[in-house]
């Protein structure tokens, strides 16, 4: 039994209170992380124009998203290893230089090289920050700092879009990054103060590098034969099936290093457990179906429902604003019944109907009915984001919190990344893109409409997967003991 931390609380008011100021004093890495999808999305249709290329335009979000994968379940173990102060100021440090050099890109090459180096930071400011909280309230007690981090994301649901759809429209598309900057110093300067007296649970552990780049080079070549497919090469080319070829034989290779690795990069042990499983399955297929929706629907939007970049950011905001309403209310539900599964259960069904009537007539209803299923979809996604949290912490021991974090978000970034993907692929493959043409003008036809109809099928077929692991799921009872105070 290991004796506590000099200079913790022991009291149980004094614990709460300490637990407190750490949550709020991270508040603004979550909401660095909370922002950084939602503010490109609206922009993205305004940067492809700016630049001149549209072909490449959902690689801004995709190599942000896998550079963010690849590194996610190395800060999990990093944060374990030598604690998470250090490794969370390395990884703001990373994101500002990657916002920077977005800032300055001129050209589309430029700008998707800024956004990988922004991903490489990215990708450990939220699992992080969940892990941070998993040190300091257990999952029994996290409902009770739940006002403090949706505080933080309605602010980013709402404000995201809207200035990022608000600063492309009448500004130049490079302040949202320049934006980023005096967020990050702030961001670096609270987060280097409050986690001074954070629980530390650091455990020897080894990086698994090789695996991380096996990662990589195994999704860049199915990202390019998805980007590719069907408008630079026919499908059934040689350039495609050699990169089809090429990855799987990657995949392959990743496959045997995670088997036979000592510590691989995505650790079996951890997996091996039900309940991980169930967290990585529904963080991947709906909680990653969230994120990569929320890049496709301000260009649904502007070019099914004729709004301009500003309104279409609108669509953003019932989806993630709705998604964060009842992420809330879900939180504490799933603390108030013995079976708690019942409630992200409810709310898939309710979002797998919503999206039914998008499926078969996209373009058939007004903008408020249109907004209004997109609500639903985002009220039924919400539980979903505190449930694959609280099972995967509630599974693990307090050393290995990291890890098991970061698998869980390495499985729901990389779910993304393959969802966007194919979400452009359907998309752009919808109807042929005339040169020099606005974004929106460029897609809007029949063609490009049934690109949509085709998306919102596949994401009830995303969510149905999520929904099937969570019925099989055998639910445990939920810990309760707070981390300040008690040994390990």
């Amino acid at each position: 039994m290991r004796e506590p931390s000099p200079g913790l609380p022991y009291s149980r008011a004094a614990a709460h209170a300490e637990a407190r100021r750490i949550v709020v004093g991270i508040l603004l890495t979550m909401l660095l992380a909370a922002l950084d999808q939602v503010m490109i999305a609206t922009a993205l249709p305004t940067i492809a124009a700016s630049l001149g290329d549209i072909d490449n335009i959902s690689w801004v979000v995709t190599a942000n998203l896998l550079c963010a994968t690849a590194v996610t379940p190395l800060y999990g173990k990093l944060s374990d290893i030598h604690g998470r102060r250090a490794v969370m100021l390395i990884a703001i440090g990373i994101y500002a230089a990657g916002s920077l050099f977005c800032a300055l890109s001129s050209s589309m090459l430029a700008l998707i090289l800024g956004r990988a180096l922004q991903g490489l930071g990215g990708g450990g400011l939220m699992p992080l920050v969940q892990t941070i909280i998993g040190d300091v309230a257990s999952p029994l007690e996290r409902p009770r700092y739940q006002a403090y981090t949706s505080a933080t994301f309605v602010i980013s649901t709402v404000a995201g879009p809207l200035a990022g759809g608000f600063i492309a429209e009448h500004f130049s598309w490079n302040w949202i990054f320049w934006l980023n900057l005096p967020l990050c110093a702030l961001a670096f300067f609270f987060t280097n103060r409050v986690l001074q007296r954070l629980p530390r649970h650091e455990r020897a552990h080894r990086l698994d590098v090789l695996g991380a780049v096996l990662m990589v080079g195994a999704a860049i070549p199915l990202m390019l034969a998805l980007t590719w497919g069907g408008r630079r090469y026919p499908w059934l080319s040689p350039e495609l099936t050699g990169l089809f070829l090429g990855s799987a034989v990657l995949w392959v290779l990743f496959a045997v290093r995670v088997m036979t690795a000592l510590e691989p990069f995505i650790p079996l042990s951890v997996l091996r457990d039900g309940a991980v499983r169930v967290g990585t399955v529904g963080g991947c297929f709906a909680v990653g179906t969230v994120i990569a929706i929320t890049v496709i629907l301000p260009l649904y939007a502007q070019v099914v429902l004729g709004m301009s970049v500003t309104e279409s950011a609108i669509s953003i905001v019932a989806l993630q604003g709705a998604a964060t309403t009842t992420s809330i209310i879900g939180g504490r539900l799933l603390v108030s019944f013995a079976h708690y599964k019942r409630v992200p259960l409810a709310g898939l069904i309710l979002s797998i109907a919503a999206l039914i009537p998008l499926a078969i007539a996209p373009a058939a209803f007004s903008p408020l009915v249109t907004f209004a299923l997109i609500a639903g979809v985002g009220f039924g996604l919400g539980p979903m984001f505190s449930f694959t949290v609280v099972v995967v912490q509630n599974a693990v021991a307090l050393h290995q919190l990291g890890i098991a974090t970061g698998t869980m978000n390495f499985f729901r970034a990389l779910g993304a990344t393959f969802i966007v993907s194919i979400y452009s692929a359907l998309i752009l493959a919808g109807g042929p893109l005339i040169r020099g043409a606005s974004t929106s003008g460029a897609l809007a036809n029949s063609n490009a409409v049934e690109g949509f109809r085709l998306v919102f099928a596949a994401t009830i077929l995303c969510l149905a997967v999520a929904l099937a692991s969570i019925i099989v799921f055998k639910e445990r009872p939920l810990r309760g003991a707070s981390s300040f105070g008690r040994a390990d």
